[in-house]
């Protein structure tokens, strides 16, 4: 059995010293990537990086809004755990003293160092992206983001507008750049400062594309021409999705070019020209990000850093690109809470051997070489796994299991540690055959604050299953102010067969009678727990009913 303990031997025989971390998150980044196979999105140095590392197919958020899955997945607990539904708490006040992935680095002699959106900023990060406990220097934020959200994009006619489709000459903007061409400055900067100081380091780079507004250099929408966009392939609202599931894309709807449209509320739709657009300046966003990924990582080859850190790569949720009739995040389908996770770990998921291990792909260079093939891992894993499996590969002692309730534990892991999943050669050991995740709404109709309901104003969570088969989500009543979900207060139920339904567009819940099996799961204290026996519960039924 390759274990845990295993991982970190091996790596304290490779290296003298600890092994550097480069933590790059993306925002809004569903898994459009080449590595996922996706037949659009050209992704050169993201897949290049995948070539090298294990690629994780089934990764899910706990909470697909920025603000709470930030959060969960750094300090590896779960919503319940912070308390954060939405933008308006930190944790260390409202739930916890949390250590946090880079607070566990730094206690352990590690310099860490933030740049961009790492935590999500505002109060849910005390104001201060929580340094001075997670970071050893003051974060870095790109002065020209504070532009991101004015009148900047230019109409036809020369006006300025605040609108969701922004495609720029960059040259033109304020301060003459962008803010995730400043990351990938800053990045490099502090890479290079770390080069000869002989400390081992934690650098977390936030890029804060493809979120949007889409505004990103006009250049890369020439990869993506509207004639070759296609819709969602399944753009209508399914005929048996409850309202309480549905997100209404509120944020959207507020930028200039959208309100234009006069779109009614809630479900649109959004003119199908405009969708077209819409996906095209999302899979450009995404090539954008892409190319300011592989300038860090030549950065990193060129400062003979790539053999001494592991580097991860990771989205805080997916984007809906019209899939049921929705946009953006806000919901607990797939294509919300699926998001990427690729792991590269020096000497484990590549051989050091190899005289360079990345180099700059140019993506409008049609003729570049393909990488090789990634090693994948498709068993379902979860963002709050990220904190024990960098900390095991670092050789640091992963976080024990949270008990539970684990409040008033400042240092537990509501994750498990993927170490032992990354090497290629070896047979990969077993791994929880289910991820969770949740999503809290007002009210059973639709409303504006449906997306993002304030904490005060939530009285549904939807808790939601997503194994290898099934998705299955419960919408139940829940308590605010108790932060108490009642399993037995069942509101709408979503069930998804993926091998016929892969999109969950064919909501099968109410095709069996689930009351008493409610009833007997109610009493028990844990939600995740009530949901994986009511999916082996419905998994025996079923097989029994289409038997028969």
């Amino acid at each position: 059995v390759f274990t845990e303990m295993h991982v970190t031997f091996n790596f304290s025989l490779l290296f003298v010293g600890k092994l550097n971390v480069l933590y790059i998150i993306a925002d809004d980044l569903r898994p459009t990537l080449g590595c996922y196979s996706d037949p659009v999105v050209k992704s050169p140095n993201i897949d290049l990086l995948a070539s090298k590392s294990t690629v994780f197919f089934n990764a899910y958020a706990q909470q697909a809004v920025c603000g709470p899955s930030r959060t969960s997945f750094l300090t590896s607990r779960r919503p319940d755990t912070t308390k954060l539904y939405d933008f308006n708490s930190y944790w260390r006040v409202s739930a916890g003293n949390y250590t946090t992935l880079p607070q566990y680095f730094k206690s352990n002699g590690y310099i860490t160092m933030s740049v961009g959106k790492v935590f999500h900023p505002g109060i849910a990060s005390n104001h201060t992206d929580d340094y001075p406990y997670s970071w050893s220097v003051p974060p870095y934020h790109p002065p020209s983001f504070s532009y991101e959200k004015r009148k900047v994009c230019k109409d036809k006619d020369g006006t300025l507008h605040s609108n969701l489709l922004c495609s720029v000459n960059v040259s033109e903007m304020p301060l003459g750049t962008l803010p995730d061409l400043e990351n990938t400055a800053e990045a490099i900067r502090l890479l290079k400062s770390m080069k000869d100081l002989g400390n081992p380091f934690f650098l977390a780079v936030g890029f804060y594309k493809p979120h949007i507004p889409f505004r990103i250099p006009q250049e890369y929408l020439k990869l993506y021409p509207i004639e070759n966009m296609t819709l969602a392939p399944d753009p209508e609202v399914p005929k048996k999705l409850p309202e309480v599931a549905y997100n209404p894309w509120t944020d959207i709807r507020k930028r200039e070019d959208v309100q234009a449209l006069n779109i009614s509320f809630p479900y649109g739709p959004i003119p199908k020209d405009f969708q077209l657009r819409i996906r095209q300046h999302y899979f450009a966003s995404v090539s954008y990000v892409d190319a300011q990924v592989g300038k860090i990582l030549q950065a990193l080859e060129d400062l003979d850093l790539a053999k001494q850190t592991i580097v991860v790569f990771t989205s805080d949720h997916g984007w809906a690109l019209g899939e049921h009739g929705e946009w953006a995040k806000y919901s607990n389908f797939d294509v919300a809470t699926r998001v990427p996770l690729v792991v590269y770990a020096p000497g484990m998921t590549w051989p050091l051997q190899e005289d360079r291990m990345f180099s700059y792909v140019d993506v409008f260079n049609s003729a570049a070489e393909q990488p090789a093939e990634a090693y994948g891992v498709h068993g379902m894993v979860e963002l709050v796994d990220v904190f024990p499996t960098v900390a095991s590969l670092a050789g640091l002692p992963p976080p024990r299991r949270c008990p539970f309730p684990s409040f008033q534990v400042e240092l537990c892991t509501e994750g498990f540690s993927l170490a032992s999943l990354l090497d290629r050669h070896l047979r990969p050991t077993s791994h929880h055959a289910y991820a969770h995740s949740q999503y809290p709404r007002p009210s059973d109709s639709i409303r504006p604050d449906s997306d993002l309901p304030a904490l005060a104003d939530i009285r549904i969570m939807g808790y939601s299953l997503r194994s290898s088969d099934y998705r299955y989500t419960l919408w139940v009543g829940f308590d605010p102010k108790t932060f108490r979900a009642n399993m037995t207060d069942v509101h709408a139920g979503e069930l998804y067969f993926l091998a016929e339904d892969p999109g969950e567009d064919h909501n099968l819940f109410d095709e069996l009678n689930h009351g008493m099996m409610i009833r007997k799961l109610g009493a028990q204290h844990s939600w995740a727990e009530n949901l994986k026996q009511y999916l082996l519960y419905f998994s025996a039924v079923s097989k029994l009913k289409w038997t028969l």
